[in-house]
């Protein structure tokens, strides 16, 4: 089986392969001051649980891939797959690591692990052109060129801290249930809040993605959408530009990677 994770600003997906097939998942906080020790604890016990997986720590795993956006988890990760899975082969994606997808950036050093994952993956489901709107921390969005290139994309505050900012910055506003409202006119303090986030970030994906669209390919209309990350279920049913919703996008681009990487250890 292969383990794959996925270390966000806020979250850190796992998720658990037999083949193509992910057989099991987990979330949990991202949380930097965790060391490799208490991490393999963790480990041990939401993969103790699995049918398919033995007691000790590693049993059943027979490789495992990693991206991070926290440099600090990196580290840490990095300890843990020596210490404590030696003998399992490790992709940790970072430069230098075998992708298939050029990256057409001033610096591609720059570009977060998890964007190029999830154009790996965007290209291998559904080809270019394309663009990944990732709901995390940040609200992210990936163009993929026809010819599978990652050619750049848009970052804008995410959901989740635009809620925050809104409690702390506003005097008589507070923090609030992520839900989606009756109506778009609230009728209340919480029901206009959750109106503005819901239908403010599905026009914000509608807009960015359309003018991108134009940008990336001679007819918009070829241009496959696909959302992923946590919170995309808020805006799914709101935005008009989703075409499909792949809430594993990234943990199928890690496995992409790992195949593609496993030869040369």
């Amino acid at each position: 089986m292969l383990l794959t994770i996925d270390v966000g600003n806020t979250h850190t997906v796992l998720g658990l392969f037999d083949g193509d097939e992910i057989v099991e998942h987990w979330r949990i906080s991202t949380d930097a001051r965790r060391t490799a020790d208490e991490m393999a604890v963790l480990l041990q016990g939401l993969m103790g649980m699995h049918p398919l997986l033995g007691e000790e720590l590693g049993d059943g795993i027979d490789g495992i891939a990693i991206c991070s956006t926290v440099p600090s988890v990196l580290h840490e990760l990095r300890e843990v797959t020596r210490r404590y899975y030696g003998d399992v082969p490790a992709v940790l994606v970072e430069p230098g690591i075998k992708t298939g997808v050029p990256i057409l950036m001033d610096n591609p050093k720059e570009v977060g692990a998890d964007r190029i994952i999830n154009a790996v993956a965007a290209v291998e489901l559904y080809g270019g052109p394309a663009i990944v709107v990732d709901f995390g921390t940040a609200t992210t969005f990936d163009a993929v060129s026809a010819r599978g290139e990652y050619a750049g994309g848009v970052i804008a505050p995410g959901i989740e801290i635009s809620v925050e900012a809104l409690g702390v910055r506003g005097a008589q506003l507070r923090k609030i249930e992520l839900a989606r409202p009756r109506a778009v006119i609230g009728k209340n303090t919480v029901e206009a809040m959750q109106a503005g986030i819901v239908y403010g970030f599905a026009g914000q994906v509608d807009g960015v993605v359309g003018r991108m669209a134009r940008e990336l390919a001679d007819d918009p209309d070829d241009v496959t959408v696909i959302a992923t990350g946590g919170l995309a279920p808020m805006v799914l049913g709101e935005s008009s530009v989703i075409d499909e919703h792949e809430p594993w996008l990234t943990l199928i681009g890690l496995r992409l990677v790992y195949e593609r990487n496993a030869s040369r250890m």
